[in-house]
C-alpha cells in the first residue's frame, strides 16, 4: 500500500445572473422540535415560566352550610343551603355563576336533544343503522318522560331579601346589588328539589338502584346541591353548560351537611361524621375505634346487622352531621343494606379511616377486596404525589360503575348470584381485577383532580390520564403480571392508527374516542416518558414536584408541560406537540443497513475493492446457462489483447502516475486508521406514521455477540421523515431490530428488523380470554 493521500482543492465560483432567470424551489420543513411558546399562554404573576403558582397566585373559597332529606319513597332530595363566597381576585364581580348540573335531566336539556345523547356517542349517522337495543330504548324513553333537573326557591341573600337570578340551562346567574369587591364576601341561600334518577336508566354518576328480593334501594346522591362554578386567572368564569361528559371544575371550601334519612339508613359521605353517638350503637362505634389501629378490615355493621335492616319497617328518622375542610365538593350515600367496614392507614402523620359499604350481594368479593384496594391505593399514590391529606377514603358499592368525589368513590362490580340458590355468590377473574382496578382508580381521582384541582369541564385528560398512568403503577404493584387494562404501550396502538381520534388537547364534549383519547393515551404517553424518554428519577421527581405545587390549586395544561420540565431539565416540546396536539402514531422503519468502505485514495487498494465486490455478486442466469459455451476467442487467439488479461478495474499506468504527483504522504494516525480492521455500517430509517420518537436498537452480530443502543428523538431535528445512524463495528451484523421490547407503541413491527422477517398475518398482543367464570364451573363440577 502506498501511503499517500490526496490533497484538498478548494474551488469556488461565483455566476452573476439576472433575478428574474430563476425560479427558487425551497424544501418545507416540517420542524417537530418547534418550541410550544407560540401555543401555550405568555407567563404572568399568577402561574410563571416555570410552571409553579406565581407569586400573586390567587383562587376564590365557597364555603358551604346544607340541610338535605331524603325521601326514599319518592326518591326526592330536598335541600336548604347557605354559600358564603370569598372573592380572592383582584377584580370586581357584578354577578356570580351558580352550577345546576341536575339540570341535565330535564327533558328538553341540551344533553337530553343532543346528537351524542340520543345516540350514545355514534360518530355520524350511518353508524346508527336502524335497530337499537332495548336497553337504549328504555333508557331514551325514561329520559323522555322524566321530571328531572332542580325546583329552585327561595333565593335571597343574608338580609333575607330576594336576590335577582336566572337560569340558563345547568348555570343560574345571581346579579348583586352592589359589585363584591376583591377580599370581600357575599352570603346567599337557596331552597331546591330534584327528583333522583334511576341509575339503571338514565346512567350517569348517580342515582338509586332497588332490588327486587327485598324492595330496598341503595342510593348514591352526587351533583345533588347548586355549587359555585369556578372563576380563574385564566378563563374567568368557567360557565360552559354541562353536557354530559365534561365533568366539574369546582372551588374549595369547608362544609358542614346533614342529612336527614330513614331511622335505618347508614349514610356514607364526604367528611367527618361529627355525631356518631346520635347514629351509630355503642358497639359499632368500639368497632370503629378498633378499626383505627387494627392489622386488616373491621367491620363496623356486620352482614347480619344490615339483614335486620332490610327487614325493618320504621317510619323513624335519623340526622347524621358531616363536616369537611378543604374540599371542592360534597358526595353520599345512603342505604339499609349497607355493610360497613373501616381500616386505619398512616399517611404521612396522621391516620386514614380507609372504609368500604356495599350490600350483602357485594360479599364474598367486597369484603376480601375492597378496603385492601383502599389502603393500598393511598401506600402508593403517596410515593408518587404527595401523602393523602384527609381523613377518609371511602368506597361504596352501587348502580354507578365508577365515579369519584373527595373522600367517597362509587364503585360497581359485585359477584354472581346463583339463580337457584342466593347464597351461592361466585366472580370472574374480570370482576375481581375490574373491582380492584375500578377502586383504585376512584381513589386515585381524590389525589387528580380532588386536590391538584384541574378543569375537567376543559381538560379530562388532566384528570383522566394522569391519573389512569399513576393507576398503572399502582396496580403493578398489587401482583405480578397485573391485567391493566391501560399504560403499556403496545395497547394503545389500535387506537393511535385509527381514523376516528383528535388530538388530546381536545375538549371535553368533542372527543371521539373518550377512553381511548381522555386515558389511554395520555396515560401510555407518560408511561413512554417515564421509562423511555426520561427515566424513572427524573420523570418521578418532575412529576412529584408538580403534584406538590399544584395540590389544593388549580393548574392548567400549560402549568403541567412546564412543569415537567422545569424539574427535569429535558425538553419535551416535541414530545407534547406530537403526543398531545397530534393524531401522528409511532412507525419507524429500518430501511436498509448499508457497509461503508474508508476512501483510502490509492488507486491500486480502491481497484482491489471493486473487483472484490464485483466477484461476490451472483452470476445471472444467462451467464449460468451459457457456462461451458465455446468462445470465439477460445477459436482464435490473436483476438486477445492487453484487455483480455486486465479487468476494467485495471488502473492504467498514466491514472497511475498523474494519482501519485497529487498525493501526498500519509499522517501516523491516518496510517492507524486504515490498518484498523473493523465495519463502517449507515443504517437507514424512515418516519411513517410522523410522531418522532428515539430510535431503540437491539443488534445482533454473526459472532454471536449482541447489543442494545438508545438514539435519542434529537436525531429526527434537521429530517423528521428519513435519518442514518452511523455505526463502527468490529463485527458483522446479522440481524437489526427497532423497539425490541415494544416500548414506543410502535404501529407496525413488519418493518422493524433488517433483513425483514416473516411475521404471522395478524400479531395479537395480548389475546383477550373468553369471558370465564372459572369460580362458578368449578363449583358446578364438585
Amino acid at each position: 500500500m502506498m501511503w499517500y493521500r490526496a490533497a484538498a482543492l478548494a474551488l469556488a465560483v461565483s455566476v452573476l445572473m439576472p433575478v428574474h432567470a430563476k425560479t427558487w424551489t425551497k424544501q418545507p420543513f416540517d420542524d417537530k422540535f418547534r418550541q410550544l411558546d407560540e401555543i401555550l399562554p405568555t407567563p404572568n404573576e399568577y402561574r410563571t415560566g416555570s410552571g409553579a403558582p406565581g407569586h400573586k397566585y390567587w383562587q376564590q373559597q365557597a364555603d358551604y352550610k346544607i340541610q338535605v332529606k331524603l325521601d326514599e319513597e319518592a326518591k326526592r332530595i330536598t335541600g336548604s343551603e347557605t354559600i358564603v363566597y370569598t372573592n380572592n381576585s383582584p377584580d370586581r364581580l357584578n354577578y356570580l355563576w351558580v352550577q345546576l348540573d341536575q339540570n341535565r335531566f330535564e327533558k328538553n336539556s341540551d344533553y337530553n336533544l343532543s346528537l351524542r345523547a340520543q345516540t350514545r356517542y355514534i360518530i355520524k349517522p350511518s353508524d346508527a343503522g336502524d335497530k337499537q337495543s332495548l336497553k337504549d330504548f328504555r333508557g331514551r324513553t325514561a329520559r323522555q318522560n322524566f321530571d328531572g333537573g332542580y325546583k329552585i326557591s327561595n333565593v335571597f341573600d343574608a338580609g333575607g331579601q330576594p336576590l335577582r337570578h336566572t337560569i340558563n340551562k345547568t348555570m343560574m346567574r345571581i346579579d348583586l346589588n352592589t359589585p363584591l369587591l376583591p377580599g370581600e364576601q357575599f352570603t346567599f341561600s337557596l331552597d331546591w328539589w330534584y327528583n333522583m334518577v334511576e341509575a339503571k336508566t338514565h346512567g350517569g354518576r348517580g342515582g338509586y338502584e332497588c332490588f327486587e328480593k327485598d324492595g330496598n334501594c341503595i342510593f348514591l346522591v352526587a351533583q345533588w346541591f347548586p355549587r359555585m362554578a369556578v372563576y380563574d386567572d385564566v378563563n374567568g368564569w368557567q360557565n360552559k353548560q354541562f353536557l354530559g361528559r365534561g365533568e366539574f371544575s369546582l372551588e374549595f371550601g369547608d362544609y358542614e351537611i346533614s342529612y336527614d334519612v330513614p331511622a335505618d339508613h347508614i349514610v356514607a359521605s364526604t367528611g367527618e361524621l361529627i355525631n356518631a353517638e346520635e347514629v351509630l350503637t355503642k358497639q359499632q362505634m368500639q368497632r370503629l375505634k378498633k378499626a383505627k389501629t387494627a392489622k386488616k378490615p373491621v367491620l363496623v355493621v356486620t352482614e347480619k346487622e344490615a339483614r335486620k335492616n332490610e327487614e325493618d319497617d320504621t317510619s323513624k328518622r335519623k340526622v347524621w352531621t358531616f363536616r369537611a375542610e378543604n374540599v371542592r365538593d360534597i358526595a353520599w350515600a345512603s342505604s339499609r343494606k349497607f355493610i360497613w367496614d373501616a381500616w386505619g392507614v398512616k399517611s404521612g402523620d396522621q391516620t386514614v379511616m380507609a372504609m368500604s359499604y356495599y350490600p350483602q350481594e357485594g360479599n364474598p368479593l367486597w369484603e376480601q377486596y375492597s378496603t385492601q384496594a383502599i389502603v393500598h391505593t393511598i401506600e402508593q399514590y403517596n410515593k408518587y404525589s404527595f401523602d393523602y391529606p384527609y381523613p377518609v377514603a371511602i368506597s361504596v358499592n352501587g348502580p354507578v360503575g365508577g365515579m369519584e368525589y373527595p373522600m367517597i368513590t362509587y364503585n360497581g362490580p359485585r359477584p354472581e348470584i346463583d339463580k337457584e340458590d342466593e347464597t351461592k355468590r361466585t366472580y370472574s377473574r374480570r370482576t375481581k381485577y375490574g373491582l380492584i382496578s375500578v377502586i383504585i382508580h376512584e381513589i386515585g381521582h381524590i389525589y387528580f383532580p380532588m386536590i391538584v384541582n384541574s378543569d375537567e369541564r376543559q381538560w379530562t385528560w388532566m384528570d383522566e390520564g394522569l391519573n389512569t398512568y399513576v393507576q398503572f403503577l399502582a396496580e403493578q404493584a398489587w401482583e405480578e403480571n397485573y391485567p391493566s387494562r391501560r399504560g403499556e404501550p403496545r395497547k394503545i396502538i389500535d387506537y393511535m392508527t385509527s381514523a376516528k381520534q383528535v388530538p388530546i388537547m381536545t375538549n371535553s364534549e368533542s372527543i371521539l374516542q373518550f377512553g381511548n383519547n381522555a386515558y389511554g393515551k395520555p396515560a401510555t404517553a407518560l408511561n413512554i416518558l417515564r421509562e423511555t424518554i426520561m427515566g424513572r428519577e427524573l420523570f418521578d421527581y418532575a412529576f412529584r414536584e408538580y403534584s406538590q405545587r399544584w395540590k389544593f390549586k388549580r393548574p392548567m395544561p400549560a402549568d403541567f408541560f412546564r412543569t415537567m420540565e422545569d424539574a427535569s431539565a429535558v425538553d419535551l416540546d416535541w414530545f407534547w406537540r406530537g403526543w398531545f396536539y397530534s393524531t401522528d402514531h409511532v412507525d419507524i422503519s429500518i430501511d436498509d443497513v448499508r457497509v461503508m468502505q474508508v476512501n483510502t485514495e490509492d488507486p491500486d487498494t480502491e481497484a482491489e475493492f471493486k473487483r472484490e465486490r464485483k466477484a461476490a455478486e451472483p452470476d445471472s442466469l444467462s451467464v449460468q446457462r451459457n457456462e461451458g459455451m465455446e468462445r470465439r476467442v477460445d477459436q482464435f487467439d490473436d483476438l486477445e489483447d492487453f484487455y483480455n488479461d486486465n479487468d476494467e478495474f485495471t488502473v492504467s499506468p498514466k491514472n497511475k502516475k498523474d494519482a501519485e504527483g497529487k498525493l501526498k504522504p500519509y499522517e501516523d494516525w491516518e496510517k492507524e486508521m486504515l490498518e484498523t480492521e473493523g465495519n463502517f455500517y449507515l443504517l437507514d430509517f424512515s418516519n411513517v406514521g410522523g410522531l418522532v420518537m428515539p430510535i431503540i436498537l437491539s443488534i445482533d452480530y454473526e459472532d454471536g455477540s449482541h447489543e442494545e443502543l438508545r438514539i435519542p428523538a434529537e436525531i429526527w431535528r434537521q429530517d423528521p421523515k428519513k435519518v442514518s445512524v452511523q455505526l463502527w463495528r468490529e463485527e458483522l451484523i446479522s440481524q437489526v431490530t427497532v423497539d425490541p421490547h415494544w416500548e414506543t407503541a410502535d404501529a407496525d413491527i413488519s418493518n422493524n428488523y433488517f433483513p425483514r422477517k416473516i411475521l404471522p398475518s395478524r400479531l395479537e398482543l395480548f389475546k383477550e380470554k373468553k369471558k370465564r367464570n372459572l369460580m362458578k364451573e368449578m363449583q358446578e363440577k364438585d
